[in-house]
């Protein structure tokens, strides 16, 4: 991918992967250049989103985000908080978020997946307001989708390792198979 394919990909909006029903929506903080590229969820090779999927249980395999639309046999789909790609998060406005998280709110509404898992603590501070959250299971449930922050998977994101990632991610499977 050149760095002028990666430029035109700014601001597009990569399709969610979503049914009605679902276990887990993995809700992401927005699409990176490359996914918006590419078209697909979790794409930049440094991002360890499929790795920890797989180490943690919720898929057989380690897929690859052109086979995301694979997410849907196994009862998961991946959303994002923000719509438009952006090389990275810190260029979007708190306003964005907070319009991200009630569109979100509208969509969680209307699938009704058992819960919804975002990636990415700060997004889902400032998308719903609540300062006080940390990465686990929160307190107010999203109409009746409970609602798991777990840590962004971002190649950036140093302060987690894979199997760190991974264990959190696995408390969640857990949670979602009970």
């Amino acid at each position: 991918m050149t760095p002028d394919e990666l430029a035109a990909a700014r601001d597009r909006v990569v399709p969610d992967v979503v049914a009605e029903g679902l276990h887990v929506l993995f809700c992401g903080i927005n699409p990176g250049l490359m996914s918006a590229a590419t078209g697909h969820h979790f794409a930049r090779p440094g991002n360890r989103f499929w790795p920890v999927l797989h180490a943690s249980g919720f898929t057989p395999r380690r897929l690859r985000p052109d086979e995301e639309q694979e997410l849907l046999a196994y009862g998961l789909g991946i959303t994002n908080v923000v719509a438009r790609a952006s090389a990275r998060a810190d260029e979007l406005s708190d306003e964005e978020y907070r319009e991200g998280g009630r569109i979100l709110r509208e969509k969680v509404t209307r699938l009704r997946p058992a819960w919804l898992a975002v990636v990415g603590v700060t997004a889902y501070r400032v998308a719903f307001a609540d300062r006080k959250a940390r990465i686990g299971p929160q307190d107010t449930p999203l109409g009746d989708t409970r609602v798991w922050v777990l840590p962004n998977p971002s190649g950036l994101n140093a302060h987690w390792s894979l199997d760190a990632m991974a264990a959190e991610y696995g408390r969640l499977r857990a949670a979602a198979t009970d």
